[in-house]
């Protein structure tokens, strides 16, 4: 059982109104310390299928109260093992909409979420030096061949990070992590054209090279692919499964096709740089609407009902500006095919 601890400091007086809130949610343990200033500590162990239902609960509950704060950490292990109770507690048969439970899926709350999204698209040094890095050695290891230094540049390369986040901010109608998505993406993609261009420009690129030639060519198929993947990015996220985020990142890599597009272009191959150019633009709308599509799904949703109904605009949007450019993508592709 996947497990979170809630710490919740609040006014002494708040908790009897707490304990009437979470009265009907499953709470695996709990415990309460007293602090200085009439102030006191409530930390929850509960189920992480619980843990978005209860963090809303009390930020609608709690979030204009002086000196409210939460916590959320991750539980690694709990001794002895914490059993689920066996009977269920009788559910209120009136209850207000205000409290009654939302979206209440099977995975990580939108708060830690968003957290650990919001942490891919940080512009920093960090993630220009990563770009740098992976566009070095999957630019050599086309040129020579070598199948597992590209694999391995796609691994290093953060240029997913940001896409996943533009995904869930459209989701949420966050306009302050879209902006930040957008740079990072924009000024990662730019950083990784610049060594494949020069590179291209120097030295003798051959088109016919398999690690090159495979990624000036897209079909229907990588459209299929760039959908599920980019599905099961959102889908590992929500569930806290990041470790499956390595298979996605080789399976709809961004770098190897902005790698072959600088090379190609600083070669002067303008027609196969086209290929490497629609690979790249498949791969990006996929994720993109897949990922929409999929944080919608899962239940991801805004806390308000103001914040919902601007996440809902832009997220209709967003899955109708993606639906059809990946249509006109894929009438590129079957007309290039014929032609």
């Amino acid at each position: 059982m996947a497990l979170r601890l809630i710490e919740i400091f609040l006014p002494a007086d708040e908790k009897p109104r707490l304990d009437e809130i979470l009265k009907d949610h499953e709470i695996l343990g709990s415990w309460q310390e007293g602090l200085s200033e009439g102030k006191t500590l409530i930390k929850l162990l509960l189920p992480v299928e619980e843990t978005g239902v209860v963090l809303d609960l009390m930020e609608k509950h709690f979030a204009s109260v002086e000196g409210f704060r939460i916590i959320l950490l991750p539980v690694e292990a709990s001794v002895p093992r914490p059993q689920p109770e066996e009977e269920a507690k009788p559910k209120i048969e009136q209850k207000t909409t205000e409290e009654k439970p939302e979206n209440k899926v099977a995975g990580i709350s939108r708060d830690e979420l968003y957290a650990d999204v919001e942490e891919t698209a940080k512009l920093s040094w960090i993630f220009i030096v990563l770009v740098i890095l992976s566009s070095i050695v999957a630019a050599i290891g086309m040129l020579k061949g070598s199948v597992v230094a590209v694999i391995g540049a796609m691994v290093i390369a953060p240029l997913l990070g940001p896409n996943v986040a533009l995904s869930l901010a459209t989701t949420l109608g966050d306009t302050h992590l879209a902006r930040r998505a957008v740079k990072s993406n924009a000024v990662g993609m730019a950083v990784a054209l610049v060594f494949p261009f020069l590179l291209g420009w120097l030295m003798q690129v051959d088109p016919s090279a398999p690690e090159i030639a495979f990624r000036t060519s897209v079909g229907i198929g990588d459209v299929v692919v760039g959908l599920a993947a980019g599905s099961a990015a959102a889908l590992s996220l929500t569930t806290g499964l990041l470790s499956a985020l390595i298979g996605v990142m080789v399976a709809v890599a961004l770098l190897p096709p902005l790698v072959t597009l600088g090379m190609l272009l600083g070669a002067g191959r303008w027609q196969l740089a086209l290929g490497a150019l629609l690979l790249l633009l498949v791969n990006l709308i996929c994720i993109n609407l897949a990922g929409v599509v999929t944080f919608l799904a899962r239940g991801i949703r805004p806390l308000t009902w103001w914040e919902e109904k601007k996440a809902k605009k832009a997220a209709r949007m967003a899955i109708s500006i993606w639906t059809i450019l990946l249509l006109a993508l894929v009438a590129v592709i079957l007309l290039s095919q014929r032609g």
